[in-house]
């Protein structure tokens, strides 16, 4: 008897796991989520590098000749743009002056005499790179790692900014409902009555290019799924014991929608932050291939493959390669990653 006191006992005082913890548990025990979630991590710090310009800050120097082929490629002669051909220097003819009207005709005389004997020394450009080169002579690599950053700083904060706008929303129609929920309702059947893409684009159209114009832009457009959700979980979840609790308490609407509702979500909103940023990565490639993505002196996966068709008929194959292997592996690991968090996040899989 005192034995199984004991045990009951220590198992009484033993915390108990949360969902957090347990969905970490869960997560390290599938390989490939957990090998994704590394990925994605270095693709982060990728982004992180490329906003302070510790990645890829060199991506604009023209260090090689215009479609230098890879290193690891046999070079031939049509890979590489032929040379102009030198143009004859043509004399500027000489005015000859008097002395009285050249007060310095016998220092120009003199100068005249060394004109040539020194070559303007102009830096050599390369005829190979590790991965190529593009029209302008630029680096594919530094380019394809700057292209990556600013397509995952896009899609980071616009699925940010959009997750803030559509759970505030969710929120208060879910938690008040009546008038608020019906006017909010409203507003959401708007939004979702016009396709994705072509409310994305015109937005796009209307407010320009640039960096923060596509965040807002995306911001404004991908806000609905996740006002669906969060609204859904605060009907269910508003009625519950420890709500009516914090109201005996006094606790205000405030208080309880963002300290007692809000954290019992917040598995929900991680997996959609994910799907929400492997979204607004497509997005931000497309608008960029139509143009309407970031700025002329700004680079992203998308202008790189607005250079690609053009290229392709030419036979410059590597910065499409490039572009094409570093979106695969992003796309898919982010994919990869929000399968296995729905799985580990899951508090039926986590109470098991």
């Amino acid at each position: 008897m005192t034995t199984l006191n004991n045990s009951a006992g220590a198992a009484a005082a033993a915390p108990s796991r949360g969902l957090w913890a347990l969905g970490w548990q869960r997560l390290k025990r599938k390989k490939v989520g957990f090998v994704s979630l590394w990925i994605v991590a270095v693709y982060l710090l990728l982004a992180i590098g490329g906003w302070f310009n510790l990645v890829g800050a060199s991506w604009t120097d023209e260090i090689a000749v215009p479609y230098a082929p890879p290193s690891w490629v046999q070079a031939s002669a049509d890979d590489v743009l032929p040379p102009e051909p030198a143009k004859p220097a043509q004399a500027a003819p000489i005015v000859t002056m008097t002395p009285e009207e050249d007060p310095i005709g016998a220092e120009l005389q003199q100068a005249r005499q060394h004109v040539g004997e020194y070559a303007q020394a102009a830096p050599a450009k390369r005829a190979t790179l590790p991965f190529g080169a593009d029209l302008r002579g630029r680096d594919v690599i530094e380019k394809t790692l700057k292209g990556t950053s600013t397509s995952i700083f896009v899609g980071v904060f616009g699925a940010v900014a959009a997750l803030l706008v559509g759970c505030a929303l969710g929120a208060a129609a879910g938690y008040f409902g009546g008038r608020v929920d019906d006017a909010l309702g409203w507003f959401y059947s708007v939004f979702t009555s016009v396709p994705d893409m072509l409310l994305l684009l015109s937005f796009a159209a209307v407010s320009g290019r640039g960096i923060t114009t596509i965040i807002a832009v995306m911001a404004l457009t991908s806000w609905t799924g996740c006002f669906r959700l969060v609204r859904a979980e605060y009907l269910k979840l508003k009625g519950r014991e420890y709500v009516q609790a914090a109201d005996a308490i006094g606790a205000g609407s405030a208080r309880k929608m963002f300290i007692h509702i809000l954290p019992n979500i917040s598995h929900l909103l991680l997996v959609q932050f994910s799907l929400l940023t492997v979204a607004l990565i497509k997005y931000e490639a497309i608008l960029s291939f139509l143009g309407f993505g970031v700025g002329v002196r700004q680079v992203s996966l998308g202008s790189m493959l607005a250079e690609a068709p053009t290229e392709l008929i030419q036979g410059y194959w590597w910065q499409m390669l490039a572009v094409t292997l570093s979106m695969s592996l992003l796309v898919t690991a982010f994919s990869l990653l929000v399968d296995a968090l729905r799985d580990a996040l899951d508090p039926r899989a986590a109470v098991q």
